[in-house]
C-alpha cells in the first residue's frame, strides 16, 4: 500500500489521482452512455409515442412526427399567373420530342398538370401555416421537441460509435489494470525477482502487440483504401492502449513496487507473469518469425470490435457485480438460511443453486466469484466446513450458471451458429445441464463428508428463518417495480438481450435503498442472526469480512468504490479475452485443427475426441475467446460426423466449466483468490498439509470440482447417444 507521502508526489501523486479519479469518472461515463445506448431504443420509443399523445391533433390532421423539426416555409408561389406558366410550358414541350409520350402535348393536359403544382404549393402553405399556428397555440412543443431530438442524438451517437467506446473503456482500464498491477496471472508477484520477470514479460508482450498494431495501421495506409474517421481511430487506440502498456511496463521494471518478501524462485516468478503476455508473447513471436505475419495479432483482436456489443453487456454484467459488492442482498439472504444451520454439503448446495442465477446474470465471466466469492467462502467455512472445501465451493459459484439464461456465452454461441441453433434452444436445454451438475455435486460432497448430516427443528428453524426474510421483501418489491417499469412503461421484458441494462438500475436502487434504510436494517439483521451458528474458531479474514464498511458508504461514495473496482476488473478480464481470441487466431491460422479427421468413424469416439478436445481449450483460455475458435473450427466437424448441434454446444459449455476450475488456468480459482485473498488461501493450504494426511484432502479445493465437473461432462457427452440408440430419446 502506498503512504500519503508518496501518494502526494511525483508518479505517486499521478498515479493516484488517475486510479482513484481519472479513470474512475471515465468508465463511469462510458458505463452510463452503454446504458443510454442499452435502454435509448426503448426509451425513445416512448418519447415519440408521448409526444404524438400530447401533441397529436388527429382532426386537423396535426402529428407530433411532423413536429419534430421546425416547419420550413414553402418557396413556391400560391397564386401563380396560370396563363403565363401553361404558355411556357407549351413552348418548352414544343422543343421535347418526348412530350407526347409522357401525355403533356395538349394545352389542356399542360394547364392540369400547372392547376395540379399549384394545389399542392397551396397545400403546402396551409400546413405550413395550420403547423405554425398549432406551435404557437402550444409553447411546451418546442422544449419537448428539443429533449427528444437532444435524446435521440445522444443515443444515435452511442449505437453509432459502439465499437469506439468499447476501445475507450479497454483503454483506460486495461491501463488501470497495469498500473495497480490488477492482471490476472496464477499467482501474485511478491518478491524482487517476481517483479523483474513479470515486468520483463509485460514488456515483451506488450512491445510485439504495439509492433502488430503499428504493422496493421500501415497496412492499412498503404492498401490505397481510403479509410473512415471511425476505422483510422480504432488502430490509433489500438496503438495508444499497448505502447502505453509497454511504458507502464517499463517504469515498472526500472522501478519496480516494494517486495512483500524476500527471496523467491524463477519458476514461482514465471506463474506471477499475467496469462494474457504469455499469450502476448507466444502469438507475437509465431506470427512475427515462423509465419512472417507481423499484423497477425492484431488482426484477430479485431474480433473483440467484431463483437462489440457483447463486450459492452459484459462491462455491464461486471459493473453490476461490483454493485453488487455494495448492497446487503447476499448476506440477507443467507441470513434465511442460517436459522437451519445445515450442514456444511446440504447448505453449500443449497448456495450454489441460488448462486447459478446470479452468476449467469453477470454474464458466467467470473465476475461473481469476485463479487460474493468471499462471502460464500465465510458461509461455507462457518457451517462447519473445511477450508479447503469452502473455496472449492467459492470456485465453483462461478461456473454452474453457465448454462442458464441468460449467460452471454450462450448469446454469443447463438450468434456465431445462427444457422444450427438458436439461444431459446440452448438455454432450454442447459437447465436440464444445470440441475444434472448440481445433483451431482450434492452425491459427491455427501460421499465425502466428514461430518454427519446437519439441520435444525423446524419449530426453532421456521421463525428464525420467517425474521430473516423480512428485510429481504423490499429488494423483491424493488425488483419487481424496476422489471414492472420496463414492462409496462417500456413495453420491454427481461431477457438475455435486455438483462445487461436492467440489472444495473436494480443494484443501483438497491445501494440507493441500503444508503436511506441502512442504520434500521443494520439493527434489524443483527437480530435475525443466530451467533450460536456462526463457528468458534475466528480469524484476521472472518473479522475484515464481517464488518460491513460498505454500509458505512453514502449512494455517491458506494457507486464511485464500485466503479473503481470494476475499471480494473475490465482491463483484467477483456484484455485476457482479446488475446484469448488472438490465441485462437494463431491455432486456427496454424492449421492444427485441420489435422482432425472430418470423418472419425465411429460416433462414440467423435463424441469422446470432442469432449477431450474441448476439455484442453477450456482450461488454457477464456471461453469468449475459444468460443470463437471452436464455432469457425471444431463445430463444422462435429457437425459432419453426425453430432447434433445442440447436444455439440452442450459438450461445449460443460467441457468449459471443467476448464474454468481445472489446471493449468483454472480462471475461477483465480478469481477465487482474488476474493477471499492471497493470505486466507495460504493458510487453507496449510491448514489442509497439517490436518490431513489423505491426498484428496490436501487438495480438495482443486479435486472436489474436477470430481463433479468430469462425469458431467461425460454423461453429456455420452447420454444423448445412449438415449437415442435405445429409442429413449429423440
Amino acid at each position: 500500500m502506498q503512504n500519503n507521502d508518496e501518494k502526494r508526489s511525483g508518479f505517486g501523486l499521478i498515479r493516484y489521482v488517475w486510479n482513484e479519479w481519472i479513470s474512475t469518472f471515465s468508465i463511469l461515463i462510458l458505463l452510463l452512455l452503454t446504458l443510454i445506448i442499452g435502454t435509448g431504443e426503448m426509451i425513445h420509443g416512448q418519447l415519440l409515442r408521448i409526444g404524438e399523445g400530447l401533441y397529436g391533433d388527429p382532426k386537423s390532421g396535426i402529428q407530433y412526427s411532423f413536429l419534430r423539426a421546425e416547419p420550413s416555409k414553402p418557396t413556391c408561389d400560391r397564386n401563380p399567373n396560370i396563363d403565363v406558366l401553361v404558355q411556357q410550358q407549351m413552348k418548352a414541350n414544343a422543343n421535347d420530342e418526348f412530350a407526347d409520350i409522357f401525355g403533356t402535348s395538349s394545352e389542356a393536359d399542360v394547364r392540369n398538370s400547372v392547376l395540379a403544382a399549384q394545389q399542392l404549393c397551396e397545400d403546402k402553405h396551409i400546413f405550413y401555416d395550420k403547423a405554425m399556428k398549432y406551435m404557437d397555440d402550444h409553447p411546451s412543443i418546442r422544449p419537448y421537441r428539443t429533449f427528444e431530438t437532444t435524446f435521440f442524438g445522444v443515443f444515435k451517437f452511442g449505437v453509432d460509435n459502439k465499437v469506439l467506446i468499447l476501445l475507450l473503456m479497454v483503454v483506460v482500464s486495461a491501463i488501470t489494470a497495469s498500473v495497480k498491477m490488477h492482471h490476472i496471472g496464477l499467482r501474485p508477484a511478491v518478491t524482487r525477482l517476481d517483479f523483474s520477470v513479470y515486468s520483463s514479460v509485460m514488456v515483451l508482450g506488450n512491445g510485439l502487440l504495439t509492433y502488430s498494431v503499428i504493422s496493421q495501421y500501415r497496412s492499412v495506409l498503404n492498401s490505397g483504401v481510403t479509410s473512415t474517421f471511425e476505422t483510422l481511430a480504432i488502430y490509433w487506440l489500438w496503438i495508444i492502449l499497448f505502447a502505453s502498456l509497454t511504458i507502464i511496463s517499463l517504469y515498472q521494471l526500472v522501478k519496480p513496487p516494494k517486495p512483500t518478501k524476500e527471496g523467491g524462485n524463477f519458476g514461482l516468478a514465471l506463474l506471477s507473469v499475467p496469462l494474457y503476455a504469455y499469450m502476448a508473447v507466444l502469438t507475437g513471436l509465431v506470427f512475427i518469425f515462423v509465419m512472417d505475419y507481423p499484423m497477425g495479432q492484431g488482426i484477430y483482436l479485431g474480433q473483440l470490435t467484431e463483437f462489440a456489443d457483447i463486450f459492452l453487456k459484459l462491462a455491464l454484467f461486471i459493473w453490476a457485480g461490483m454493485l453488487l459488492t455494495q448492497t446487503r442482498v447476499m448476506d440477507l439472504f443467507l441470513n434465511i438460511l442460517r436459522p437451519w444451520n445445515l450442514a456444511p454439503e446440504t447448505l453449500t448446495w443449497l448456495i450454489l443453486i441460488a448462486a447459478a442465477i446470479p452468476t449467469a446474470y453477470t454474464g458466467a465471466s467470473g465476475i461473481f466469484v469476485i463479487a460474493a466469492g468471499a462471502i460464500i467462502y465465510k458461509e461455507v467455512w462457518n457451517a462447519g466446513a473445511r477450508r479447503q472445501y469452502a473455496l472449492a465451493v467459492s470456485a465453483m459459484s462461478g461456473s454452474l450458471g453457465v448454462v442458464i439464461r441468460p449467460c452471454l456465452l450462450v448469446v454469443l454461441i447463438a450468434m456465431l451458429d445462427s444457422r444450427h441453433v438458436t439461444s431459446d434452444e440452448l438455454f432450454n436445454h442447459g437447465i436440464y445441464v444445470f440441475w444434472l451438475t448440481a445433483f451431482l455435486f450434492l452425491g459427491v460432497s455427501l460421499m465425502l463428508a466428514d461430518q454427519k448430516f446437519r439441520i435444525n427443528s423446524p419449530k426453532v428453524a421456521l421463525p428464525g428463518m420467517a425474521k430473516a426474510f423480512v428485510p429481504v421483501i423490499p429488494y423483491i418489491l424493488i425488483t419487481i417495480a424496476v422489471i414492472a417499469i420496463y414492462r409496462y412503461g417500456l413495453d420491454t421484458k427481461m431477457d438475455e438481450f435486455t438483462a445487461p441494462v436492467m440489472l444495473p438500475f436494480i443494484l443501483l436502487a438497491y445501494i440507493l435503498f441500503d444508503k436511506l434504510f441502512s442504520e434500521k436494517l443494520s439493527t434489524n439483521q443483527a437480530q435475525t442472526v443466530d451467533l450460536a451458528t456462526i463457528h468458534a474458531s475466528e480469524s484476521k479474514f472472518m473479522r475484515e469480512h464481517s464488518d460491513t464498511p460498505n454500509n458505512r458508504r453514502g449512494f455517491g461514495s458506494a457507486v464511485r468504490f464500485a466503479t473503481a473496482e470494476t475499471v480494473g476488473h475490465i482491463g483484467a478480464l477483456i484484455i485476457l479475452m482479446a488475446l484469448s481470441a488472438s490465441m485462437a487466431g494463431l491455432i486456427e491460422r496454424s492449421e492444427i485443427v485441420t489435422m482432425v479427421p472430418t470423418h472419425l468413424g465411429s460416433i462414440l469416439i467423435t463424441l469422446g475426441f470432442m469432449a477431450l478436445l474441448l476439455a484442453i481449450i477450456g482450461m488454457c483460455t477464456d471461453p469468449f475467446g475459444a468460443v470463437i475458435l471452436v464455432a469457425g473450427t471444431i463445430a463444422p466437424v462435429a457437425f459432419e460426423n453426425g453430432v447434433h448441434p445442440i447436444h455439440f454446444w452442450m459438450i461445449v459449455l460443460v467441457a468449459f466449466e471443467l476448464g474454468y476450475v481445472t489446471p493449468p488456468v483454472a480462471l475461477n480459482h483465480l478469481l477465487t483468490r482474488l476474493s477471499v485473498g492471497d493470505e486466507e488461501v495460504a493458510a487453507a493450504d496449510a491448514e489442509a498439509k497439517s490436518k490431513y494426511t489423505k491426498f484428496y484432502y490436501r487438495y480438495e479445493r482443486w479435486l472436489l470440482p474436477i470430481m463433479v465437473l468430469f462425469p458431467s461432462l461425460l454423461i453429456v457427452t455420452y447420454a444423448p447417444y445412449i438415449f437415442k440408440m435405445f429409442g429413449w430419446y429423440h
